[in-house]
């Protein structure tokens, strides 16, 4: 299979009910560089214009904006568009994994052992965060698909197939600070809660895992067409795994990503990777509205039209003056 080339433009709007006199945001919405997805181009375009911005890389090596706002103002948008572009990745063999119990016990504590870069690496993400839980529960659940002496990685896709199975998909049953214990009681949830459920069952059993913050193509209903910003982010997780290093997991979709999901960065979870987190003084209620769009390079030239003329003339303007600064 050949390369595929994405756009993807990710917008955030928020309308405040009363002026914000100061304000930082910190935005991960850059995709990352990795083996078989490319970043040909990003932009970040924002109004208003910030006071200071700042890129750098977080502790887990994912790319940071950090924007800084000290004019009153009302509203606030923010404008990521990529080209990404993907090359098949190698599908895992799962029978050829080494036995889970030995890659669990290969990232115990053991005393005067000395662990790999990787091993080290994997181990941050063994323990509970604020997000994910290591408990008899959730071990419970998985235990069914992590039986003894089955490879690694065909135990943690039972597991990924179970959760789809099992677990219903419902937007209406819970928010940002659902605790991950009742999504497992109720069976509901979106891709958020069921990649932070996956990460529990894995960590409650020695597993290393880690969350995935990033993209998914979407298909419209058969002879309908594609809707700009009808998307969202999308979440998975990924699994270390010695001889093959980490392989992802989406159980939304009960899949193993290849050349539909566009990564933007990881991390314990959904908490180290939300794509715009900040602090405002001022502002009142106020409630963001997000539209994601992620569509192949041959739907680009017909998917917009002259109803984004507004804002991308407005946009267009702020960055060739910010270009002109630099």
């Amino acid at each position: 299979m050949s390369a595929i080339r994405y756009h993807i433009r990710h917008d955030t709007r928020y309308h405040y009910d009363r002026p914000v006199g100061e304000s930082r945001q910190m935005l991960r919405l850059t995709p990352r560089e990795l083996p078989g997805q490319h970043c040909i181009s990003h932009r970040i375009a924002v109004v208003p214009e910030p006071h200071r911005t700042e890129d750098f890389n977080d502790g887990f090596g994912n790319p940071v904006r950090s924007l800084h706002f000290d004019q009153d103002h009302d509203t606030l948008f923010i404008r990521a568009e990529s080209w990404v572009e993907l090359t098949p990745r190698p599908q895992p063999d799962l029978a050829a994994s080494p036995p889970w119990e030995v890659v669990r016990d290969e990232l115990g504590y053991r005393a005067k052992y000395v662990m790999s870069p990787k091993q080290l690496e994997a181990s941050a993400f063994l323990f509970e965060s604020p997000h994910v839980r290591v408990k008899r529960d959730f071990a419970d659940y998985a235990a069914s698909d992590f039986i003894e002496g089955r490879p690694l990685l065909e135990a943690v896709n039972g597991l990924m197939h179970r959760i789809n199975k099992e677990f219903i998909f419902d937007p209406e049953a819970t928010d940002n600070s659902t605790p991950v214990t009742e999504v497992l009681e109720n069976r509901r949830g979106v891709c958020q809660d069921f990649a932070h459920l996956m990460l529990s069952c894995l960590r409650s059993m020695g597993i290393a895992a880690r969350y995935i913050s990033g993209y998914i193509l979407t298909r419209p209903p058969p002879g309908k067409p594609r809707l700009v910003g009808a998307d969202a982010t999308h979440a998975w997780v990924s699994v270390f795994c010695p001889v093959t290093g980490w392989v992802d997991f989406d159980p939304t979709n009960a899949l193993i990503p290849e050349r539909e999901h566009v990564t933007i960065g990881w991390g314990r979870d959904f908490g180290d990777v939300s794509p715009l987190r900040g602090v405002i003084l001022g502002g009142g209620s106020h409630e963001p509205e997000i539209a994601v769009t992620m569509a192949p390079e041959a739907e680009f030239e017909s998917l917009y039209t002259d109803a984004d003329a507004p804002i991308d003339d407005l946009l267009t303007t702020r960055l060739q003056t910010q270009s002109q600064a630099q």
